[in-house]
């Protein structure tokens, strides 16, 4: 099958999704403020071990090949073992997100014994003022000290995963010889405008030209270093990365939220890109295969007004959670568009739609990023 033809598959959608993000809980012990789903309490209507499994269940009947699992922090949850273990066992590979503060010496071993898991440990900066200012006091040294735990297990090659800001983008190369330095492996994924990054993007969105140094440094490294296919928009500088170039959206990816709700992707968590539910008749099966926004999602798409530039085919107008949450429409350009057209179009933008959900801690204070405009402090509890 050629490329083009797999695309052009990927496009209708597919049997089962490629990629499934399942966030287990909205509970977590740090509040970042980029954060997709807004976490730090937890849902009480939380999928229970029993629900969760039958959806483990449905997953491997559809041969889903893996799942990607975060939060909130994942290992929150009294059960996360036990579903992390049903899911391997049933030939169903793990990858979670942490930020490691969980992640001691004995639980290590444990993880290092087991099969088919990948672990991506969150930091967003090479140093403890850069990544404390996003993601909260403490907790650099609690991510280090994770990594270092999983060093001494044996665990292998395990991930760095780095939301690539304006303040960070300097430290890529620092990045990589610090995965480097464990035998991991470096992954930069775009910041998005969702949950708490709608209140932080503006301020921590690199800039036009910091998308250059991003994307001839990806150039470089991209043999060696995941991105997750979110840096698809840079191609309309020229040579395309590796990866997918296009929005899988309903099509290769979606998500499934701690209260079973399904979504579109990761970035959408909105009730305009919410497909069903996986307590629905059906479970999540009927919801990926049937739902009327799924559908939608895999009709042949308008260029709209990307339709004139002749980069259109090498970046397919960008990311549909980027356009949602600065209030672009679904057809216009990018935010970040590299050739300048999603600036201007900001600029004619009145109102953006706010998350749905907001499982923030209550009583956060506000602080700043060094070298941005206000933003908000993170506690641990």
């Amino acid at each position: 099958m050629s490329a083009s033809t797999l695309v052009d598959q990927m496009k209708r959608g597919l049997d089962a999704p490629i990629c499934l993000t399942w966030e287990l809980t909205y509970a977590c012990n740090l509040e970042c403020v980029h954060c997709l789903s807004s976490s730090g309490r937890r849902d009480p209507r939380e999928l229970t071990t029993d629900e969760a499994k039958a959806v483990l269940d449905e997953l491997r009947a559809l041969q889903v090949f893996y799942i990607n699992i975060g939060g909130g922090e994942p290992m929150v949850r009294r059960d996360f073992f036990e579903l992390v273990e049903y899911a391997i066992g049933n030939d169903i590979g793990v990858k979670f997100s942490t930020n490691g503060a969980f992640i001691d010496a004995d639980k290590a071993r444990r993880l290092a014994a087991m099969d088919y898991l990948d672990i991506q440990i969150s930091l967003d900066g090479t140093d403890a003022v850069t990544n404390d200012a996003v993601r909260g006091e403490g907790s650099y040294d609690l991510a280090r000290r994770a990594m270092d735990h999983l060093a001494d297990a044996g665990f292998g090659p395990f991930k760095i995963s780095v939301v690539v800001t304006r303040h960070n983008v300097d430290q890529l190369d620092e990045f990589k010889a610090l995965a480097d330095g464990y035998g991991a492996q470096l992954r930069v994924t775009r910041l998005r405008p969702s949950g708490r990054g709608a209140e932080s993007w503006h301020d921590l969105h690199p800039t036009n030209a910091q998308q250059r140094q991003i994307y001839e440094w990806l150039l470089a490294h991209g043999e060696d270093v995941l991105t997750g296919d979110s840096f698809f928009h840079l191609n309309a500088l020229g040579e395309s990365l590796p990866g997918l170039n296009m929005c899988g959206a309903g099509r290769v990816v979606c998500l499934i939220d701690p209260i079973g709700d399904v979504y579109a992707c990761p970035f959408v968590i909105h009730d305009q890109f919410k497909a069903g539910s996986v307590r629905d008749a059906g479970g999540f099966t009927a919801v990926w295969r049937e739902s009327e926004l799924f559908t939608s999602l895999r009709e042949p798409e308008s260029a709209g007004a990307c339709a004139s530039c002749g980069s259109y085919d090498a970046c397919q107008g960008g990311c549909m959670a980027a356009k949602f949450f600065t209030g672009l429409p679904l057809d216009g350009p990018d935010p970040e568009c590299v050739s300048g057209h999603g600036e201007a179009a900001l600029l004619a933008v009145s109102s953006a739609p706010r998350p749905m959900m907001d499982h923030s801690k209550p009583g956060r204070a506000s602080t700043s990023v060094p070298g941005a405009t206000q933003l908000v402090t993170l506690t641990r509890k």
